[in-house]
């Protein structure tokens, strides 16, 4: 895809274009940047000094490493809300985020009741080579007790991952079995997908192939490319991307995916930054999805490398997109890192729809707080519910390729919009949900019933099983138990909700995401919405 990276003479260019922005810098600030060991080298700084004469002349002896990244974390917390600083300890963990694969055991686990429980075990990874089964409890690992208020996500996941090669001792304790059962584990490459799930929806005698996508990391164009070939196998002749609840990632596979869908020389994307040269990507052609029928899922927890792609092909006019009005991250971060290794993820651009559109929302600089919760802004606002709602901070008039009016200055707004819709919700079922007790008793109950429930092999005949069982009164009985009391008004009202959710939970369970999604999404009113948009596909303009 050389038409997406920037020409080696412009980098070439742009690396000769710093050392000489040094040296003129040198020259009118001496004081600042120092020619030394035959490089270009920053002064000391003020901060430097003082971090010195602290470790140095100090009264007391000081942990002169940790208050670096305090001061460290401290200065970059003064810039954007996505500048970030990552100490060394962190880095790893933080880069597996998006990479291809990481070392581990490879296990889904979830933590309830002070307990880590497996919830499911990755095919052909470490775990399964030893016998490790979902439904196991952790209890100890390498003979250390592994349970209590302590344990979270982070600390199973920095306990659990480590250097390929290297062995973790697991102990269980296993439905059926009186004494906890013990495995060695040889820790290996665990892969990281993208794409959640890929599968067909049959209706008003169309195939509509739909994808899912979560991040924008290393694999996600492979992944994404082979989930469209395969839908296009069996059938499919339109598609919906879902992009909702996908903060973003990789800048160039965002790229490379709406490629698939653009005619050469369609302006993708362009990023600018004042140290940051002008780059346009632009569609080569080469797209195999080019006249293809699409819509485009979104809602507010969609950013970054998701409201590019979104942002091109609305500006474009080659799709539908259809949710909620996205996040708005218009910012491009670079990583940089240090020779002790920590990095720092530092903004260097912004980046603009084909339209000229900025998405990003406003900021203050260094008011974290306040852009954390322009979210939960949006929503006391009545944003999530109404289009009406929704006040954008740039009143430029942008316009598409086929001239109709788009916005800026706060994410990309859907062309059909969706609000949440809350007829069926009651206390009772709120409370179940919040408290996360449908996720606890899914897992307890698949436990309880996985041999019978594992001889299904795909969620339709699953889904017609569990609808036969009493899940629902069990689930009740469950909830009360934990406190909370039962609505019997209130629980029919949410029957159908309640049900949904159950079962696409179960169904999870034995079958992974590919049972979960085709299920969870059939009554969804945005994928419903999306596939309305494609049976009358006039309304779609496929270029």
């Amino acid at each position: 895809m050389k038409k997406f990276i920037l020409p080696t003479l412009t980098v070439f260019g742009v690396v000769i274009g710093i050392i000489v922005g040094m040296a003129l810098s040198q020259k009118a600030n001496a004081q600042r940047i120092i020619y030394q060991n035959g490089t270009w080298q920053m002064e000391q700084t003020k901060v430097d000094r003082l971090l010195q004469l602290m470790e140095s002349a100090y009264v007391d002896e000081l942990d002169i490493d940790s208050i670096t990244d305090e001061v460290m974390s401290e200065l970059v917390h003064k810039l954007d809300p996505h500048s970030s600083y990552i100490p060394k300890e962190d880095l790893e963990m933080v880069n597996s985020e998006l990479a291809a694969s990481f070392s581990g055991i490879g296990v889904q686990f979830s933590i309830q009741q002070d307990t880590v429980r497996i919830v499911a075990v990755i095919a052909g990874g470490p775990c399964e080579g030893v016998g490790v089964l979902a439904g196991d409890k952790l209890i100890t690992v390498d003979d250390s007790t592994f349970t209590g208020k302590k344990i979270n996500n982070e600390k199973v996941m920095r306990t659990l991952r480590g250097e390929k090669g290297t062995q973790v001792k697991l102990g269980v304790l296993r439905s059926g079995s009186k004494e906890p059962l013990y495995f060695t584990v040889t820790r290996g490459d665990i892969p990281v997908t993208s794409v959640d799930a890929k599968f067909i929806i049959e209706q008003g005698g169309q195939k509509i192939g739909f994808v899912r996508v979560n991040k924008f990391g290393e694999t996600t164009y492979k992944e994404f490319i082979s989930a469209l070939a395969d839908l296009y196998a069996k059938g499919a002749t339109s598609y919906i991307v879902d992009l909702r609840e996908n903060s973003g990632g990789y800048m160039e596979q965002a790229i490379r995916m709406a490629n698939e869908f653009l005619q050469r020389g369609d302006l993708i994307v362009y990023s600018e930054g004042r140290a940051y040269p002008r780059y346009e990507a632009n569609a080569n052609g080469s797209g195999r999805f080019k006249n293809t029928q699409l819509v485009v899922l979104i809602d507010n927890f969609s950013a970054s490398a998701s409201e590019i792609f979104a942002g091109a092909m609305q500006d474009n006019d080659r799709a539908i997109i259809v949710g909620r009005r996205s996040f708005g991250k218009g910012l491009v971060q670079q990583q940089m890192p240090f020779s002790d290794g920590s990095a720092v993820r530092l903004t260097v651009a912004r980046y603009y729809t084909p339209s000229g559109r900025c998405i990003q929302k406003p900021y203050t600089l260094g008011d974290q707080e306040d852009y954390e919760k322009e979210l939960m802004d949006r929503f006391e606002h009545g944003e999530f519910y109404s289009a009406d709602s929704i006040h954008f901070s740039d009143t430029t008039i942008y316009r598409t390729k086929g001239g109709r009016i788009v916005h800026g200055g706060g994410g990309i707004m859907p062309d059909v919009f969706v609000g949440r819709d809350t007829t069926l919700n009651t206390p009772w079922y709120n409370r179940c949900v919040n408290l996360a007790y449908t996720y606890q008793f899914a897992y307890q109950y698949t436990d309880k019933h996985r041999k019978e429930l594992s001889k299904f092999k795909d969620w339709q005949s699953l889904e017609k099983y569990l609808l036969k069982q009493n899940v629902l009164r069990e689930f009740v009985k469950f909830a009360e138990d934990k406190g909370v009391e039962p609505n019997e008004a209130e629980i029919q009202k949410s029957r159908p909700l309640m049900t949904r959710l159950l079962n696409a939970y179960i169904v999870r369970n034995i079958l992974g995401d590919e049972g979960f999604f085709p299920l969870f999404e059939r009554d969804d009113e945005i994928t419903k919405a999306a596939v309305e948009q494609l049976l009358h596909s006039d309304r779609i303009s496929a270029q």
